[in-house]
């Protein structure tokens, strides 16, 4: 088979690249279609591959200025000519399912979630948009749904990767779809020592919906310490450095952040996330996670296994779900139960799905 493998941009490794790169492994021949692509910041096994951008990828400071130029992929996407292409995967988060497969191809778009600023975050993001991008927004947004809505035509076969992002899916494209969790390294974690001390955990960028500020809160109001990984400023959050029990460490190292994971008596994950690696990676180092009950999280945990639920996204019910983790915390102490939950997002698991679906090539 001649393999196109289209993504969104390639401008970080994030999560969605971690998913690509294992898409490379599987297809080592295939060929790469983005809007943007800075090789700076970009893996190795990504790079061995035949990179092609769209004119957008031309356009000044496209590396940076990308989310801006957002209402002109979907023509950018249109214009590239995949002919002669057997088998397209379309790496969907930004636009890239848009692409015209040739009648006899077979398109399979692994969406990692239909774009948020397009459909149910739309409020949020215009709440925080300045005036002249508020303008352009309402201009341009319902033709974007429309286009985003059609090119779900040219997808034969969805997969999702979280049964919250399938629910999405179907609300926004009518459209059924496979569930693949995304790989996870688990077994760079499976083997940690656990050497639980007196703090909680928060991991992730510090932006708005991954609601680090609602840990914090809730570690405050409750007297317990906090540690935060990750990059990105929060004005509310600095704010309670002073107090002694929020510690800030910026980005680590993945040994340290290992070594953080096997000391934390728990993750707290109190955002609402498409799927959320980092429960994984907590539970695959024999870490509880405490998570608000919505979005992937529902996937990546399991309740009273490897870890608890809290119902409502507030700081006085994540300290309620601390006190009941705290009275029964010897329950999550059977390292094998983690193992064996985590499995499931292993490499050879995302691997053998993908394959399967091909193989069966049936539209779904």
């Amino acid at each position: 088979m001649k393999v196109a493998i289209v993504h969104y941009w390639l401008v970080t490794m994030r999560g969605g690249e971690k998913v690509l790169e294992e898409l490379c492994r599987m297809f080592p021949q295939a060929d790469i279609y983005t809007n943007v692509y800075d090789p700076q910041k970009i893996s190795s096994v990504i790079k061995q591959h035949k990179i092609y951008t769209t004119k957008i990828n031309n356009w000044p400071f496209a590396t940076k200025l990308y989310q801006k130029y957002m209402p002109f992929m979907p023509k950018a996407l249109m214009d590239l000519d995949l002919t002669g292409y057997d088998l397209i995967i379309s790496s969907e988060s930004g636009p890239a399912k848009g692409v015209c497969p040739a009648p006899d191809a077979f398109h399979v778009c692994y969406c990692h979630t239909p774009m948020r600023y397009l459909w149910d975050m739309y409020h949020e993001y215009f709440a925080k948009a300045n005036p002249l991008v508020k303008f352009f927004m309402k201009k341009m947004i319902p033709s974007l749904r429309l286009w985003d809505v059609t090119s779900s035509n040219l997808v034969d076969h969805f997969i999702a990767n979280s049964n919250f992002v399938a629910q999405r899916i179907q609300r926004y494209y009518g459209r059924k779809s496979d569930v693949v969790y995304p790989p996870c390294d688990i077994e760079k974690y499976i083997n940690n020592e656990r050497k639980p001390k007196d703090f909680y955990l928060f991991f992730g960028q510090l932006v708005g919906y991954k609601r680090a500020d609602l840990a914090i809160e809730a570690c405050i109001k409750s007297g317990r310490k906090l540690v935060i990984i990750g990059d990105g400023k929060s004005k509310e959050a600095q704010k309670y450095a002073s107090s002694g029990l929020i510690t800030f460490t910026g980005r680590v190292s993945d040994e340290q952040v290992s070594e953080y994971l096997s000391q934390a008596k728990a993750l707290l994950f109190p955002g609402i996330e498409d799927f959320g690696i980092i429960p994984v990676e907590a539970n695959a180092a024999g870490c509880p996670v405490l998570a608000y009950h919505k979005g992937g999280a529902c996937d990546s945990i399991k309740e009273n296994v490897t870890g608890l639920f809290f119902e409502e996204q507030t700081a006085q019910s994540l300290i309620e779900c601390m006190n009941e983790f705290e009275a029964k915390e010897a329950q999550f102490q059977n390292r094998k139960k983690f193992t064996d939950h985590v499995k499931q997002f292993s490499y050879d698991n995302f691997r053998t799905k993908i394959e399967k679906i091909i193989k069966d090539r049936k539209r779904l």
